[in-house]
C-alpha cells in the first residue's frame, strides 16, 4: 500500500523480508540493534507499534499512524541504518531488501487482535518455537504476560480487552487458545497484496466459481 492510501490514524500490518529470502538476523545483537534503532526511528517519525515478530528472513509489525508518512519514513530510516550495519558485520555489499516492505490497513477490533495472535504466532507456524512464549524477538511476552516492552504502544482495542492489565493480559492469552486459520490466510493475502480485508474478501466471492442452478 503506498502513502495516498495512508492516513493519520490508521493501524497496518507491515511485513518487509530480505532479498531472496536471504537471512537479515544472523545474531542476537543484530535483532536487539534492530529492535533498538526501530523504535528511536518510529518515535521520531510518529509511528507507534503494538505487535512485532523478527523472524530469520522477515519481519512484521502492528502498527499506527500519527500521520500518512510515519510508516514509509520509519520504514526507510531504518531500513538504510540496519542495512549499512548489517553489511558491515557480514562483510557483503548490496541490497538487503526485496524491495519496498507490504502492507494492509487493520480496521477493526476483531482484526487488530487476530493480526496481532497471527504476527505472535509466526514462530509457532514455522517451527521455531513450540509456544510463543518461549520465542525471544517478538511482543508476546509484553502483550500476554506483562514483560516491560519500550518499543510497544498500547492500542486502544488492546485496552478494551479488559478493565485492568492482568484482565487485558488473560483475555490475550486466551485469543491464543482459539483456531484462526481463516483470518490468517485472509491477513497473508491483504498484505501481500497491499489491499484491505474487504478487498480479499470480494476477489474471492468474485473468483468463486458459481453453482449449476
Amino acid at each position: 500500500m503506498s502513502n495516498r492510501g495512508l492516513s493519520a490514524g490508521m493501524t497496518v500490518h507491515v511485513i518487509q523480508r530480505g532479498n531472496n529470502k536471504a537471512r537479515i538476523f544472523e545474531s542476537a545483537r543484530d535483532s536487539a540493534l534492530y529492535l533498538e534503532w526501530l523504535g528511536e526511528a518510529a518515535a521520531t517519525y510518529g509511528l507507534a507499534v503494538h505487535a512485532y515478530v523478527l523472524m530469520t528472513n522477515h519481519i512484521h509489525l502492528l502498527c499506527s499512524l500519527a500521520n500518512k508518512n510515519s510508516l514509509a519514513r520509519t520504514m526507510q530510516s531504518l531500513g538504510i541504518r540496519y542495512t549499512r550495519y548489517f553489511n558491515a558485520a557480514q562483510t557483503r555489499t548490496g541490497t538487503l531488501w526485496e524491495g519496498r516492505f507490504r502492507s494492509c490497513v487493520i480496521d477493526s477490533d476483531a482484526y487488530f487482535i487476530g493480526c496481532s495472535r497471527y504476527i505472535e504466532m509466526n514462530p509457532v507456524r514455522a517451527g521455531l518455537a513450540a509456544s510463543p512464549d518461549v520465542y525471544r524477538w517478538s511482543s508476546y511476552k509484553a502483550n500476554a504476560l506483562g514483560r516491560a516492552d519500550a518499543l510497544l504502544t498500547r492500542h486502544e482495542t488492546y485496552l478494551r480487552l479488559g478493565s485492568d492489565d492482568e484482565a487485558r493480559r488473560s483475555a490475550y492469552r486466551a485469543v491464543f487458545d482459539e483456531s484462526s486459520l481463516a483470518l490468517d490466510e485472509r491477513l497473508r493475502a491483504a498484505t501481500n497484496r497491499g489491499i484491505g480485508l474487504d478487498e480479499v474478501d470480494h476477489i474471492r466471492k468474485v473468483g468463486r466459481p458459481r453453482k449449476a442452478a
